[in-house]
């Protein structure tokens, strides 16, 4: 199968897959990025609570993002990768911890959703399994950011919030920010109750984009509910002053495509994770 499509190309080398955007590759010289595929490699590196993987599968994810460093021209010990805890929290990397081995697992990026710096050589990584992860470039300050969106981050507005720290920490002006939006759990399986229902209309109630604008709609099922929440990164990120044209989105659902793409709805207990990358070289 080739998940190629308008914005994304899907690439095959040394073993492994990825996904690469279009947009982003018009400034190749400037960043790396890369989103994983394949269900044979699994981008974990703790268990809940942080608690240690076995050694053998901990040294198989290291083995698995220094091929996917490797294929893009990366460098696996430059790797900084949050602790993630569907939180808002966005934290600044000014330079890496450990000199000889990626940055995982540290307490310095406790319950940190999103990573943004504008130094050189280092690999922001954040890793999802249905979540929304987005890869944000100016290419006038040069400065990247990667953030996690599970449904909870959309709520608490995650991606917005990385806006307007990559706004005051770096002078970065939204109309010149490139945003996309790797592949996710779409509106056509994200189905919740009644409670998650009534938080997003409750927290987007001053967007008028819900049911009339079929963000959220209801299942032919009693009191379920499929909501879009990559159609509402959109709107709230052009909100913030982002230029519809600079938000990319892969188009590709995560539940769809389990067959390469880890999901927690599919996979169950014991899923996988896929990793997104984004580098200034």
């Amino acid at each position: 199968m080739n998940l190629s499509n308008e914005n994304v190309l899907h690439f095959r080398k040394d073993g492994v897959e990825y996904l690469q955007f279009k947009k982003l590759l018009e400034y190749q010289d400037v960043i790396n990025h890369a989103y994983s595929l394949g269900l044979d490699k699994n981008y974990r590196t703790a268990k809940a609570n942080k608690q240690k993987l076995e050694p053998e599968v901990y040294q198989k994810a290291l083995k698995d993002y220094e091929y996917l460093c490797n294929a893009i021209g990366s460098k696996k010990d430059n790797l900084v990768k949050t602790n993630q805890n569907h939180t808002d929290e966005v934290k600044i990397v000014s330079k890496k911890i450990n000199e000889k081995e990626p940055d995982f697992n540290l307490n310095k990026y406790d319950k940190t959703d999103g990573l943004i710096t504008n130094k050189k050589n280092i690999v922001l990584s954040t890793t999802n399994a249905d979540c929304i992860l987005l890869l944000f470039f100016d290419p006038i300050k040069k400065v990247i950011a990667n953030t996690h969106s599970g449904w909870r981050g959309t709520l608490q507005r995650i991606s917005v919030k990385t806006i307007q720290k990559m706004k005051k920490e770096f002078g970065c002006k939204p109309e010149d920010i490139i945003c996309v939006i790797c592949p996710s759990i779409r509106k056509c399986h994200f189905e919740v109750e009644k409670e998650v229902k009534e938080s997003f209309e409750k927290e987007f109630k001053d967007l008028g984009i819900l049911s009339e604008n079929g963000v959220i709609e209801e299942t032919m099922l009693d009191q379920k509910w499929n909501i879009d929440t990559v159609k509402i990164n959109k709107i709230i990120l052009q909100k913030e002053g982002l230029k519809p044209e600079n938000i990319i989105d892969s188009g590709i659902c995560s539940v769809c495509n389990s067959d390469l793409i880890h999901s927690y709805r599919v996979e169950k207990e014991g899923y996988g994770l896929n990793t997104a990358l984004i580098e200034l070289k």
